[in-house]
């Protein structure tokens, strides 16, 4: 994109950059192309791709749901075999929660909330830490347990704890929006993965144009994504409420499960049209506005502070090892 004489244009991202970037571009460019093969031809035939906007008759749910979890390494350990080798740990505190927003009331509460913590290692004889009243139990990880691959294993059970959330306050006509892709909560029914950062490209430059185009409150087509071996689902882009800027300025990737029959795709499409911009944030309340939904956001700050102090913890596990090799 090109100003007068050739020169580009430069935009400020609006995140704050200690967040990364709303958009993050592969080291060959924005233009960088997933290696995931996409079927465009979904919902409207490629060539004749535009911006959607919402469609009659749809309403936003009468409650929606919003579940997010939060980890933290709370100390990394080794451990000593009795062959002599080592292998290296960590020890991880995680929570997920769900908010519950009852859109004809305008009223938001927390509606359920879970800690747990765990001790990830590759060694065959790790015990249970127990620092203080906490307890840190084994998740054996497979492979070398290489420490700079163990913060991703915290991932899985993380993600059961956040089913399990959400399971436990699911009523009938809601919808669901998880932050992240949908990875294992594929099952759910009425169930969105909200995917606030672009780290790839996944069309090609003339639908993408057809995204970066669309204004706030527009999508774009349903598209089919293929992963691997097996179809990984149905995904499209809409634009939340944003001052116009950069070209992916609060743009965010939705999916839903690959189960659904494309009719259906489309209609929680148009569903999270309607919806998902109520949410939006603020620049002057969020640095990562308008991504950042404020439910989520809310809910990220109680879970942290339920996942207790981080150099308390620290000092309670240093004090159990110390106790442990007399």
């Amino acid at each position: 994109m090109s100003g007068a004489g050739g020169r580009p244009q430069f935009f400020v991202d609006a995140w704050d950059p200690a967040y990364g970037a709303s958009f993050e571009a592969s080291p060959g460019g924005p233009a960088a192309p997933s290696s995931a093969q996409v079927d465009p031809d979904v919902e409207l035939p490629a060539a004749d791709w535009r911006a959607l906007g919402p469609r009659d008759g749809v309403h936003a749910p009468e409650v929606v749901l919003l579940v997010d979890g939060v980890r933290r390494i709370d100390a990394s350990v080794w451990t000593a075999e009795s062959d002599g080798v080592s292998y290296p740990g960590v020890a991880a505190s995680y929570a997920a929660g769900v908010v519950r927003c009852d859109l004809g009331r305008g009223a938001a509460e927390m509606a359920g909330a879970r800690v747990a913590r765990g001790l990830f290692t590759a060694s065959p004889s790790a015990q249970e830490m127990v620092a203080g009243s906490v307890r840190y139990p084994v998740h054996r990880v497979g492979g070398s347990g290489e420490l700079s691959k163990l913060p991703a294993a915290v991932q899985g059970p993380l993600t059961a704890l956040e089913v399990a959330v959400s399971d436990a306050a699911r009523s009938d006509g809601d919808l669901l929006v998880v932050d992240g892709p949908l990875r294992a909560r594929r099952q759910l029914p009425r169930t969105l993965g909200y995917v606030k950062t672009q780290h790839s490209q996944y069309l090609d430059a003339r639908l993408t144009a057809v995204v970066t185009a669309m204004a706030p409150g527009q999508r774009c087509p349903v598209f089919r994504l293929r992963v691997g071996t097996g179809w990984g689902g149905w995904s499209w882009y809409l634009r939340l409420p944003v001052a116009r800027g950069a070209p992916w300025a609060g743009i965010v990737r939705v999916e839903c499960s690959p189960d659904l029959e494309p009719t259906d795709a489309i209609a929680l499409a148009d569903l999270s049209l309607v919806t998902l911009p109520r949410f939006a944030s603020t620049p002057y309340k969020d640095p990562r506005a308008p991504q950042n939904l404020v439910p989520i956001a809310g809910l990220e700050r109680r879970l942290r502070a339920l996942l207790g102090d981080a150099r308390l913890l620290h000092r309670a596990l240093s004090a159990a090892a110390r106790r442990a090799r007399r």
